[in-house]
């Protein structure tokens, strides 16, 4: 500090007074750097004053306090005229005082920087005449030299000794009285920046560490744990600004999370002397200097020894685009080739499908690369990124076993495994095989999971338990134990005797264990964290990972747990050769043995495949045959367009696999599954890669499992069906002979196949698709007037499809409604025909129909399942009796029988009595139902042929031709005229509708802020210069709670609160809410009216006073319920705040008050502020007011109120107020009250409160 009034005698200067001068020639630098006698250095501020970071003061000696280094920054000790402070309380020093925490001492008229802040008491600075003085770390600046003032009067020469050695004296009596200090931790991380992040919860992890830390005696003597989260930016550069300005923010820092900012942080650490434990920061790296520690084992540590054990050298890193993951990867990469392993490509991914795919072909343009690391996000945890990656690996047959996948941020925590199956993974399958050739590696939790600690926090109400662990990304637990980690170090330090500053706290992480969130952690002797990791497998088909191996950093090698790893196809990646993990070998390529193997056994291939050349050019010839020209009947992605047609009117089950297309208006684009235009010209596969946002899990196979799909092909419509199991390498050469023949089947009522589907493993059946769907959804449909011609023409069209089939010996054998098909024309197909005998030349597994499925199956087929599979022309004759019943009734088979479907199908197979559906005679002709009738027949040789059937059908209508559209345009007359009146209906009862929203949505919230929500538009918050609040509650709520029923209660609260609101509805105020017993309601918002409000709220408060008055409870009439109100009046803001349930809500310290005056009031009173008691007498309408007296207002002092008593012209009767008690609070519920059986139930819940 420059001297106020010093002098210089030769090349010395002197201390004068809180003034120091320089002796010996030295002084004070502009770096912070004080010279004393003997050219030593003294330490002032969190940091010493010597570059050499040495610190010394009269006899050699280290003055501290409270643990740390006597200091002016954070807590100084001042020689001369001083006042000392200890701990938290003062000492006097003569006549001055000492001034802690950032805080300036001012002398005479002058201002004086202590720690980082000026004091000004006479708008002066110390050092004149453009001078700057170091004082601490940091510069009061006023120039850029520092110099004396005047030369110091001899009289006050010898006040140099006096000044100096009672402060030293008591600096070093200081350390006893400093127990207690506060260590103030910093978490530093991208919270705000990264979503994912922001769901480990940083503040919350920091509260729990430092709140247990505080409890246990291991750690909590010496220091005050505290925390701090600070928020690290996203992009490095502005990172590395917000490090710098948290200097004074915390005592030592967890974090940063960024590589790239890890050298500046070091830095920045070792500048002011603070730890800095991080497991962001790569160890080893060049750059990175200073006071650091990891409180978890190096990541590239704990990789390079999975590799090393499996083998696998060559090594390529793909990094998402943030800045994060991409430094992260590099220092991954840098860290491995240290170790001496061939990490060729450190690709970085753009966040969509073509960016994961251009990422992997780097990767497959690589030379033998076995294992990739995902540096980014898990698609277990919600990481899109992984999840395209993933997915563009499976696309490109990168996750077949080749390769295997690992994802590098799991390294950082511990992962929820043993929680169940992932939903990410069951909700898709194609991610699901993809992930088959992950292997995870992640922190391991061997007694409890990182849910189950979290919920044992949950159930000792250290974190809030709404919170869902699920929810909680599982970098909490790391957060925790960083700080635990910390903490240790420091008491370490604290115990050993040693400043607890940034080297010394580094310097004893050592040699000690805590139990961490859910897994022991400890620190060795050299300083690094031991956890153990395990190995993590995806079970086949399946979506739990499974533990396979343990990994130990302080063992050699993996240990196994009995679980083997599966692989996509059997084998996993090959093995590099062991050169690669020694470091006395060189290894530089060469020729690996595995290698020399696959050459011979692909030699041996080549012999073996010239033998079979011509049954392959043979082959080929006939697949080019079905792959091009004009008999090509197998198609590809190439050759379709998809659309997916989603009815959003019916929702079909797994078994109705009809090749019936659906309505063309009733279609959407796969490409957007929103509301896009009605087709795509984009294939499926060009979908998934450009959406994966929104085609999930992919949506094509998915579509086609339950649904099948419609595609556009030559410019037609068609209709894909699956066949059943799970993927269909190749089409054997028996189903493409089948289908020759099924193609070859032309007819008017009869659906053309037009090919086969099969791409990606997929295989389908392609058919002419038709726009009214299936004559189930046609006879279902309500909208749908069939009379008998239009039955009779659809029944017809259905028997000459089948004709045409049984002449050409084709066996239906799935006949049913579902498969027949209606097109634009009205004109019905038969579809589905032959399809069991493509399954069985495809060797397709059957799965058991449920038991609706069989109501088309004839009798003697439900006794025999292998001649059920092949089917019989007279069973065929059967379903077309069951589907004439489905016609005739409009209604599914059997719906006349009440009985399960199991039943009715054992009642058909096992007769007596004989199980049919009946049809009433006037619902269709009396032939008709005879023809039905003998087409179900017991005995399938006495059941009619299908050109009996169809010559007797011909003399239903008397030789006439049924001509369907006639009868379409009858109905079409019908509807039109119908029409009008339905549409003036639906309208009226959708305006009624609409009335009861508007009127609900305005109950809820002020009209003017419903219009605004309904219209879109933004609701900003409005301020009212002035409003009068009210408040009121029941008094003893809590008693007459505890005797009374939850319906009792709900019952007492809805007719009280149906009396306010029936009162309200005469007085210009607004219902704010009701909260329990509390009810708040508000005038003069959102409709301003002057300075009424107070008034309207006086007047409404008396309607309710008096009606609260003969009021009484349904199951206790005996029980007065007195209530309790207050008024405030002033200003505030209101708002709506939410977006799924918006609420109307209040702030400001109007409603404090307002609230204040309702709990500080009495029974039967109306407890009135003295703002709202002035604008009443302003409005003069003869209100009667008592003084009540002062009052005490928590957080508001004693201030002046008054009682509402009554108002010239209110004639309306008020409950008398019962007279106070002297001594009890007059806040309850007297027991004499209470009935003698509500007493009983109240003391069996709280027993000897109703005593």
């Amino acid at each position: 500090m420059a001297a106020l009034d010093s002098k210089i005698f030769g090349n010395k200067r002197v201390i004068h007074g809180n003034q120091v001068a320089t002796i010996d020639s030295k002084m004070a630098d502009l770096d912070g750097n004080m010279a004393v006698p003997g050219n030593k250095r003294v330490t002032f501020g969190n940091k010493m004053a010597a570059p050499d970071s040495k610190m010394a003061v009269s006899g050699s000696k280290r003055v501290t306090f409270c643990g740390h280094i006597a200091t002016i920054g954070s807590k100084m000790a001042a020689p001369g005229n001083k006042r000392v402070a200890s701990g938290n309380k003062r000492g006097p020093f003569i006549n001055k005082m000492l001034v802690l925490d950032t805080k300036m001492a001012a002398s005479g008229n002058k201002r004086v920087t202590f720690g980082y802040k000026t004091a000004a008491l006479g708008g002066k600075m110390v050092a004149p005449d453009n001078m700057r003085v170091t004082f601490g770390n940091n510069m009061a600046a006023l120039g850029n030299k520092m110099a004396a003032l005047s030369p110091l009067p001899p009289g006050h020469r010898g006040l140099l000794a006096p000044l100096w050695w009672p402060g030293l004296l008591l600096l070093l009596l200081l350390p006893p009285l400093g127990h207690g200090a506060t260590f103030k931790v910093g978490v530093v991380g991208p919270w705000s920046c990264d979503p994912l992040l922001t769901r480990a919860l940083p503040e919350l992890a920091a509260k729990l560490a430092v709140t247990r830390l505080n409890k246990d005696p291991a750690v909590n003597r010496g220091f005050w744990f505290d925390y701090v989260v600070l928020d690290e930016a996203c992009h490095p550069a502005q990172a590395v600004a917000g490090l710098v300005r948290a200097e004074g923010r915390a005592s030592g820092f967890v974090g940063p999370l960024n590589p790239a900012a890890c050298g500046a942080a070091g830095l920045l650490a070792a500048a002011w002397n603070k730890p800095l434990f991080s497991w962001g920061c790569l160890r080893g790296e060049p750059w990175l200097r200073g006071p650091v520690a990891w409180p978890l084992p190096p990541a590239p540590a704990v990789l390079y020894a999975v590799l090393r054990f499996f083998r696998w050298a060559h090594v390529a890193v793909v990094c998402s685009q943030q800045d994060l993951w991409r430094e992260a990867g590099r220092g991954l990469a840098d860290a491995l080739r240290a170790r001496g392993l061939p990490v060729g490509v450190v690709a970085t991914m753009e966040p969509h499908a073509e960016g994961a795919r251009t990422a992997l072909r780097q990767v497959q343009a690589a030379d033998k690369v076995r294992v990739v690391v995902m540096c980014m996000h898990s698609v277990l945890l919600g990481g899109q990124d992984q999840r395209l990656l993933l997915e563009a690996a499976a696309d490109l047959g990168l996750a077949d076993g080749g390769m295997v996948f690992v994802p590098y941020d799991a390294l950082a925590y511990s992962l929820p495994y043993r929680a169940g199956p992932f939903a990410t993974l069951t909700n898709s399958s194609k991610l699901r095989r993809a992930y088959d050739a992950v292997l995870t590696i992640t922190i391991d939790c061997p007694e409890r999971s990182f849910h189950e600690a979290f919920r044992d926090a949950q159930r000792g109400y250290e974190v809030p338990t709404h919170i869902d662990p699920e929810q909680v990304h599982p970098l909490f637990g790391t957060i925790y134990n960083s700080i635990y980690f910390l903490a240790m170090a420091v008491e370490q330090a604290r115990r050993a005797g040693r400043w607890v500053m940034g080297a010394s706290v580094v310097a004893h992480a050592r040699a000690f264990q805590l139990d961490g969130f859910c897994q022991p952690v400890a620190a060795g002797e050299d300083g690094a964290a031991h956890m153990a990791y395990v190995v993590l497998d995806s079970e086949p088909r399946g979506a739990r990972l499974w533990p396979t191996f343990r990994l130990d950093l302080g063992s050699p090698g993996l240990r196994y747990l009995g679980h083997p790893i599966h692989w996509p196809r059997g084998t996993g990646p090959g093995t590099d050769p062991g050169c690669w993990f020694n470091a006395s070998a060189l290894c530089s390529g060469g020729v690996d043995p595995t290698f020399v193997l696959l050459m011979f056994i692909l030699v041996c291939a080549l012999i073996l495949a010239g033998a079979a050349i011509a049954y392959y050019i043979r082959r080929r010839i006939q697949h080019g045959q079905l792959m091009k020209g004009p008999n090509k009947i197998v198609l590809t992605m190439e050759d379709l367009t998809f659309i997916n047609t989603q009815s959003s009117k019916k929702k079909l089950d797994e078994s109705r696999t009809s090749l019936a297309g659906r309505s063309a208006s009733d279609t959407k684009s796969v490409k957007s599954l929103g509301a896009t235009p009605e087709t795509t010209n984009v294939a499926v596969s060009e979908a998934v890669e450009k959406h994966p946002g929104t085609i999930q899990a992919p949506l094509f196979l998915l579509l086609l499992s339950h649904y099948g799909l419609v595609a556009s092909w030559q410019g037609d419509w068609v209709w894909l069906k699956k066949f059943p199991g799970e993927t269909h390498p190749e089409i054997r050469p028996a189903t493409k002979m089948a289908f020759c023949k099924l193609r070859d089947l032309r007819h008017e009522n009869v659906n053309l196949f037009l090919g086969f589907f099969h791409d990606c493993g997929v295989l389908a059946v392609v058919s002419e698709h038709c726009s009214r769907g299936s004559l189930e959804d046609l006879i279902r449909n309500e909208d749908m007037k069939l009379d008998w011609m239009f039955k009779s023409s659809l029944l017809l069209d259905l028997i000459k499809g089948m004709k045409y089939l049984h002449h050409r010996e084709v066996i239906h054998g799935r006949l049913k409604s579902r498969n027949c098909v209606v097109d634009g024309r009205f004109v019905l197909k038969v579809t589905d025909h032959g399809y069991s005998e493509l399954l069985e030349a495809q060797k397709v597994p059957r799965q058991p129909p449920r038991a609706q499925d069989l109501f088309w199956t004839a009798p003697e087929l439900l006794r025999d399942p292998g001649l059920q599979r092949r089917g019989t022309f007279r069973g065929d004759i059967y379903s077309v009796a069951i589907i004439m019943q489905e016609v005739i009734c409009r209604s599914t088979p059997f719906c006349m029988l009440d009985m399960a479907p199991k039943e009715i199908i054992r009642k058909v197979e096992r007769p007596p009595p004989l199980c049919r559906p009946s049809v009433s005679v006037d619902q269709a002709p009396m032939e008709c139902i005879q023809l039905m009738k003998q087409c179900w027949s017991e005995q399938p040789e006495r059941r009619p042929t299908i050109d009996q059937i169809f010559d007797q059908f011909k003399t239903l209508n008397k030789g006439r031709k049924t001509n369907i559209i006639d009868s379409m345009l009858r109905m079409l007359e019908q509807y039109s005229s119908n029409l009008e009146d339905l549409i003036r209906e639906r309208t009226e009862e959708l305006e009624i509708e609409k009335q009861k929203t508007d009127k609900l949505l305005t109950q809820m919230l002020p009209p003017s802020v419903a219009e605004a929500l309904k219209t879109g538009a933004a609701v900003e918050p409005e301020y009212f210069e002035e409003v009068t609040l009210y408040f009121s509650d029941i008094v003893g709520f809590t008693t007459i709670s505890a005797m009374s029923e939850p319906i009792e209660v709900v019952d007492l609260l809805n007719d009280l609160y149906s009396l306010f609101d029936a009162i309200i509805g005469s007085h210009d105020v607004y219902k704010v809410e009701t909260i329990g017993d509390a009810y708040m309601v508000a005038s003069g918002l959102p409709k301003r009216n002057g300075n009424r409000h107070a008034g309207e709220i006086a007047n409404m408060a008396l309607d309710i006073l008096s009606a609260v008055g003969s009021f009484r409870m349904r199951h206790m009439p005996e029980v007065s319920v007195r209530i309790r109100i207050g008024l405030h009046s002033g200003p505030c803001v209101a708002g709506v705040v939410g977006l799924t349930m918006p609420r109307y809500c209040l702030f400001g310290d109007t409603v404090n008050t307002a609230s204040r005056m309702e709990s500080t009031g009495l029974p039967y009173r109306i407890h009135v502020s003295l703002r709202t008691v002035q604008i009443l007498r302003l409005l003069n309408e003869g209100f009667k007011l008592e003084v009540r007296g002062k009052t005490e207002l928590k957080g508001k002092g004693t201030e002046d109120t008054y009682w509402l008593v009554g108002r010239e012209g209110f004639h309306k009767p008020i409950p008398t107020p019962p007279d106070l008690v002297p001594g009890a609070s007059n806040h309850g519920i007297s027991l004499a009250e209470i009935p003698e059986e509500r007493r009983k139930k109240l003391e069996k819940v709280r027993p000897g409160l109703a005593k």
